[in-house]
């Protein structure tokens, strides 16, 4: 079964036209005939719904890649997921114009990639889901990846941040500095930091300007007044947003991701000048997430970088999603927490040095990525292959289950 139109749809449209003329024809084509986004809305809602009751994070369609077929990915895992639809490549497109405004269109069309969030009120649910997206050209035509936004947020408890970290989080304990949380796409970042946003907006009397591409989840202000800023729609870019929260009077900057070195170096400075700033990288251990910030300078701007690094950085939070024996995910992550032993050894070019810090820092809520694994393996959480699957350094893993069993 398909869209009602997609024979006329197919028929209309020139063989000729790829790319950004076909996205273009087709658009016009619905503005003739506006029954199709309402067809098409329809139809995506109504895979949303059955994305949200299989507990899928994430569904892709669109484009050759998926063969017609829509893919979900649960606890883990994307494969195609049977039902009476197919979504061949015109389809795609009409159901990916369907939820953009104009000027979301004409980015796409520009740039070939966008970055949106969507609220969408679903059968059932009071409410409105929101989701992340992201539209792409694949082989001259759309592809669509749609992750949900997690309507709860994960208490600081069900995160197990230790005590001492913990308090380095809040802004009543620590007023600056500069806080990272770190991992691979879909590792869980943005749900941490929300939590994280959500302890202070809860705890502290307090400004908090939110940039993000796109925002996902939506703050509600409580003892403290939370500003969101979606890049694109309310600020030109995370450096913008930056620059221009300091003339907002913030206690706590949060940037959504640090991607280049000129977003890095402002958010060095504004640390710098006494602000704490939450922000993310795509980087999989608390010691890669240092190297990649120095890398991203030039060489003669790399030691200067290292000593304002080692200045306003504070805690550093890896984390990865791991299958556990329940079928679903767990939170397994590595903590670095900066003190003057850190300072010294990020100042001295000395890094290698981070890893034994790591190790031996309990008492100040410091562990390895392997020592959070090792721990969720005693408990019986995950089972003993997945430790190594997930470990960064298997040859430490299997130290850590020799002399620890």
């Amino acid at each position: 079964m398909n869209l009602s139109f997609s024979q006329k749809l197919k028929s209309t449209i020139p063989e000729y036209l790829f790319g950004v003329n076909r996205v273009k024809q087709i658009n016009k084509l619905m503005d003739k005939n506006p029954d199709w986004k309402v067809e098409s809305f329809a139809l995506l809602k109504r895979l949303l719904e059955e994305m949200i009751a299989k507990d899928a994070s994430d569904i892709d369609f669109g484009g050759p890649r998926s063969k017609g077929k829509v893919w979900f990915r649960i606890y883990g895992d994307k494969s195609p997921i049977n039902h009476e639809f197919d979504i061949f490549e015109n389809d795609a497109i009409v159901i990916a114009l369907s939820i953009l405004s104009e000027d979301q269109k004409e980015i796409l069309n520009k740039n070939k990639n966008l970055d949106f969030a969507l609220s969408v009120k679903l059968k059932g649910t009071k409410p409105e889901h929101r989701f992340r997206g992201n539209i792409f050209f694949e082989r001259n035509y759309l592809a669509v990846n749609l992750r949900v936004i997690k309507q709860k947020l994960f208490s600081m408890e069900d995160l197990e941040i230790p005590a001492p970290i913990l308090k380095r989080l809040d802004l009543k304990h620590e007023k600056s500095g500069l806080f990272l949380i770190t991992g691979i796409t879909g590792s869980g970042k943005s749900s941490t930091l929300d939590s994280i946003i959500n302890m202070n907006n809860h705890n502290n009397n307090s400004h908090i300007i939110i940039i993000g591409n796109p925002i996902e989840y939506i703050h509600t202000s409580d003892k403290s007044i939370v500003s969101h800023r979606e890049v694109g729609n309310d600020v030109l870019g995370f450096r913008n947003g930056t620059i221009e929260a300091l003339r907002q009077d913030p206690d706590i900057i949060v940037v959504g991701e640090m991607r280049d070195s000129k977003t890095m170096s402002t958010v060095l400075e504004v640390t710098d000048s006494g602000h704490k700033v939450f922000s993310t990288l795509h980087t999989s251990s608390t010691v890669e997430s240092i190297h990649r910030i120095i890398a991203e300078f030039p060489s003669d701007e790399q030691e200067r970088v290292r000593y304002r690094l080692a200045d306003v950085l504070k805690v550093v939070i890896s984390q990865k999603l791991v299958p556990n024996k329940k079928n679903n995910l767990t939170l397994a992550k590595e903590i670095l927490s900066v003190d003057y032993s850190v300072q010294a050894a990020i100042k001295n070019g000395n890094i290698s040095e981070l890893y034994q810090m790591l190790t031996e820092g309990k008492n100040a809520g410091m562990y390895t990525m392997q020592q959070d694994l090792y721990r969720l393996y005693k408990r019986g959480i995950i089972t003993l292959e997945t430790a190594y699957n997930y470990c960064n350094n298997k040859k430490v893993m299997t130290n850590l289950l020799k002399y620890n069993s």
